[in-house]
């Protein structure tokens, strides 16, 4: 890439929240960015929809317009915020077949066609960078793919949608139920009016395929991911969890599986409400917080926490990505492209190994207990420990906590329980992470 004369000219698609913190940083923060860069950033236009929306006195009007293809047409750097699919991805394209660089922090559209991006950018030379896609202000990004590009990640499992984590915090803490945690996440400015994309879990689902393909070196779409919300979580749940020295939280995990009888073995990649023992340090993420854990086979467990949503918070990880980009046109050099060489097959949820907790409600009699232990023996899962809460009329609630077993031998096993004469209900079934 050649080295760059004169100031690097920025143009910011989208100015919500994120990108009117991104446009303040830009302007007050203009002498040590150029410092840090090597030349001046010139922030040479916004592309809004409306011209007419109240801003913050920090945007000068001037810099307003509604032609965003002129805009990135005299861009060097382009930094996309308006998020989802269309017209992000069409602004994207043509800004990276104009030559300019692209900083985006659109999880969607990475997560579901993320593959057509790297591919442009990469015949184009020019970079792709997406910091503040996963985690907010964490850095994450970047040490998975160029910090830790030497070693072999085995598992990456964490925390990465601040609102569902503190709606369950308020469970926890309040013995709410979760749609008066939710209401409470949209007062504070966690939860959107529509908190679908949170609490069904489409917003971590599309994290943590960013952070698979990049773990990995596989190309994994949100399509890949399996995918389960916490609306199902009540709080009996939240309740039995403390009970049993855990903790209830959204989890984002992509790992590799150990091969089984017939030699399968691949990468499974799940977000899903699970059980964390209280002293795993993913237990202590309180609030809208985000924390990620990445285990490699050199370097260990790493783990990175931080704020992981905001305006500020995101903005700074943007920020961050244009002073990398800045400094390649400036002083020569390119970015990593897309790395995919080992192609790693994305198996199904059946194909997961972990822990799991069920909660049963069955009859209060003699040979209950012998019932269901044959049936989770029929299915080749191992029982770790029984709990019963005691006698509630003729029924009685049980706890069985399993060894490690594989997804598919856990739902044959529920499958035959709930079968039994002697199973009035299957309560809930969690997984365990973190043991």
């Amino acid at each position: 890439m050649a080295s760059h004369d004169g100031p690097v000219r920025v143009a910011l698609l989208g100015c919500g929240t994120v990108g009117t913190e991104v446009a303040r940083l830009l302007i007050t923060h203009a002498d040590d960015l150029a410092a840090r860069v090597g030349a001046p950033l010139e922030l040479v236009g916004i592309a809004e929809r409306t011209l007419d929306a109240p801003r913050d006195p920090v945007i000068d009007r001037g810099l307003l317009t509604t032609d965003w293809a002129g805009l990135v047409a005299r861009a060097d750097i382009v930094i996309e915020l308006i998020g989802g699919l269309e017209p992000a991805r069409t602004m994207q394209l043509q800004a990276i077949a104009g030559g300019a660089s692209v900083v985006t922090a659109n999880k969607e559209l990475l997560g579901k066609d993320g593959p057509t991006l790297y591919a442009a950018a990469e015949a184009a030379g020019v970079d792709l960078y997406f910091e503040a896609a996963v985690g907010g202000a964490i850095p994450l990004i970047r040490p998975v793919r160029e910090s830790l590009a030497g070693d072999r990640i085995t598992r990456v499992l964490g925390i990465v949608n601040g609102t569902t984590n503190y709606v369950l915090d308020q469970m926890a803490t309040t013995g709410e139920e979760l749609g008066q945690a939710v209401k409470q996440a949209q007062e504070q400015g966690y939860a959107e009016a529509d908190p679908t994309a949170d609490v069904e879990a489409y917003d971590a689902a599309a994290k943590v395929a960013i952070l698979a393909s990049l773990a990995f070196h596989t190309r994994v779409s949100t399509a890949d991911v399996h995918r389960e919300g916490i609306t199902a979580i009540t709080p009996e749940d939240v309740a039995w969890a403390a009970e049993t020295g855990h903790v209830i939280k959204l989890l984002a995990v992509a790992e590799r599986t150990p091969a089984d009888g017939e030699g399968k073995s691949g990468i499974v990649v799940r977000v899903h409400p699970a059980l964390v023992p209280d002293e795993h340090p993913l237990a202590g993420v309180r609030g809208a917080f985000n924390a990620v854990f990445v285990e490699a086979e050199a370097a260990g467990p790493l783990m990175f926490y931080g704020q992981g949503a905001g305006g500020v918070p995101t903005a700074s990880a943007v920020l961050g990505d244009v002073v990398t980009i800045a400094r390649h046109l400036v002083h020569g050099g390119r970015g990593p492209i897309e790395s995919r060489y080992a192609d790693l097959p994305v198996l199904s949820m059946a194909d997961a190994v972990t822990r799991y907790q069920v909660r049963l409600r069955v009859a209060d009699r003699p040979g209950v207990l012998a019932k269901v232990a044959q049936a989770f023996a029929a299915n080749g899962v191992s029982i770790e420990a029984v709990r019963q809460s005691g006698s509630r009329g003729d029924h009685a609630d049980l706890l069985v906590v399993t060894h490690v077993a594989r997804e598919a031998a856990l739902s044959a096993t529920v499958a035959m329980l709930d079968g039994l004469d002697v199973v009035g209900a299957v309560l809930s079934v969690l997984r365990v992470e973190g043991a």
